[in-house]
């Protein structure tokens, strides 16, 4: 090898080096520029999770709970009359898991009505039907894939709160929600008796799941809570009221919760897996060692 190439090799090292330094800058830059965009869709007027982490560090179905019976319910209408909450009725008529492997999809169909005696008094025009769907420990829905408008453009908006941590395996991670806020004035202004539908296809991803004899993790994941929020027309947007379906008159789907199966790894086979990832980490090693040594010896040949 003659110290010219010798020399144009060391170039072409350096400016490899260079390249993949500049390529993992702009990457970092861009998931800290898309992370700040989805938190800054998330302000606390327009989403109701948004709130609730403001006042709860992680999610648990009983601080929720709480959060919606007594926190929420005390904001319930603000600038319209209490007896426009009478009426409206919102339930999940099936819920189902599409799909195979670990991304699969939550299929929900949500069912609006309202007494025909109270469309005439609802502002159709800004009125939207919130959906909040809690996730257990063991999935995650992907922020970013959510963002993509040309896939999500039905919904007014939709954001992801809590654990966001896509790497995290599920003994790591905290419990997420995600929020859709899905436009309902025009499907008010032409109601019919039976109401109307929504249909959500929610994508959803499996996390590492913990050692277990049987070789699965089994996932469930329950019904949506839902509400509608109306603003009032010509006054500010906070003026609004969230209408809620009273306990006693809630609809159950035909399947209440859903049950996803995991693989996961079994505790006999730890030992055998981690001989084979130490001997491939090995000869892995052995090689790169043998590359550089053989072309370290390469005698540089006189110009």
């Amino acid at each position: 090898m003659s110290t010219l190439q010798y020399n144009r090799l060391c170039f072409h090292l350096k400016l490899a080096i260079l390249w993949m330094l500049f390529s993992g800058a702009v990457f970092c830059i861009h998931v800290f520029a898309s992370t700040t965009e989805v938190e800054t869709n998330s302000d606390a007027g327009k989403f109701i999770m948004k709130s609730y982490f403001e006042n709860y560090e992680s999610l648990h179905d009983s601080s929720f709970e709480d959060f919606m019976a007594h926190q929420l319910s005390s904001s319930l209408c603000q600038g319209i009359p209490d007896n426009w909450n009478v009426g409206v009725r919102l339930s999940v008529r099936e819920l189902s898991l599409v799909g195979e492997g670990s991304h699969r999809h939550l299929s929900s169909s949500i069912r609006l009505q309202i007494a025909a005696a109270s469309i005439p008094k609802l502002p159709a025009h800004l009125c939207e039907v919130i959906v909040i769907q809690r996730l257990p420990l063991g999935v995650f829905a992907d922020p970013f894939e959510l963002q993509n408008p040309h896939k999500h453009k039905a919904f007014r908006d939709i954001a992801v709160f809590g654990d966001t941590n896509l790497e995290l395996p599920s003994f790591q991670s905290n419990r997420s929600a995600v929020e859709f806020h899905i436009d309902a004035g025009f499907n008010i202004l032409f109601m019919q008796n039976n109401g109307t539908e929504f249909n959500l296809l929610l994508p959803l991803d499996a996390r590492y799941q913990p050692l277990d004899e049987s070789g699965y993790s089994v996932v469930e994941i329950g019904e949506p809570d839902m509400l509608m929020r109306c603003s009032v027309e010509g006054k500010q947007h906070k003026q609004s009221c969230l209408f809620m379906s009273p306990p006693n008159e809630k609809a159950k789907s035909t399947s209440a919760t859903v049950a996803w199966k995991i693989p996961a790894g079994m505790k006999a086979h730890a030992g055998f897996l981690s001989v084979i990832t130490f001997v491939t980490a090995l000869l892995s090693t052995l090689s790169i060692v043998y590359a550089s040594m053989f072309l370290s010896g390469t005698k540089v040949s006189k110009t």
